[in-house]
């Protein structure tokens, strides 16, 4: 597995907050996702710029009781899960910050 350093939302889909889970269908094959409490900080959170590292580390360490290490490596399998069905995005290099046209609401 290799832990792509940025992660950006695809803009082919819609995404909707339910409590602290979140609700995601991509746009291209109408496919469902619901992501749990810590999968939807992740999601917040990435923005094309802030390598994942990052997030993990200012945005799951600090709020759960979990090792950076192990932290990162299920953050990495994460977004990887989700690029394979073109709900983010990965890369070596920063990607422009993504759309809020992603009709996501809180």
């Amino acid at each position: 597995m290799k832990t792509y350093r940025y992660v950006a939302r695809s803009k082919a889909i819609a995404a909707r907050a339910l409590g602290d889970e979140m609700m995601v269908m991509s746009a291209t094959n109408s496919t469902l996702f619901t992501l749990d409490e810590v999968a939807s900080v992740i999601w917040n959170a990435v923005d094309g710029v802030t390598p994942l590292d990052e997030i993990v580390a200012n945005k799951i360490c600090t709020e759960y009781d979990i090792t950076p290490e192990v932290a990162l490596k299920d953050a990495a399998a994460l977004v990887e899960g989700l690029a394979e069905h073109g709900i983010l995005l990965l890369s070596d290099q920063p990607l422009a910050a993504s759309s809020s046209s992603s009709k996501e609401n809180s």
